[in-house]
């Protein structure tokens, strides 16, 4: 029995108390998203080189 109401309390917050995105604040997002793991993975890309550079260095030296 509880489970019949919990199933029915959650549709009705999904559907009567929750504000959905429009489709352009979506597509916003969805953008800044991109975006943003575009620039984290240009950052750590940088740091893989810049790391395997001091490394072939180092062990350059031996």
């Amino acid at each position: 029995m509880k489970f019949v109401e919990y199933c029915k309390e959650s549709y009705n917050e999904l559907v009567h108390k929750t504000s959905w995105p429009t489709r352009q604040e979506l597509a916003q997002s969805s953008v800044i998203v991109l975006i943003a793991s575009i620039i984290l993975a240009l950052i750590v890309w940088a740091m893989d080189w810049f790391f395997e550079s001091i490394m072939t260095f180092v062990y350059g030296l031996f």
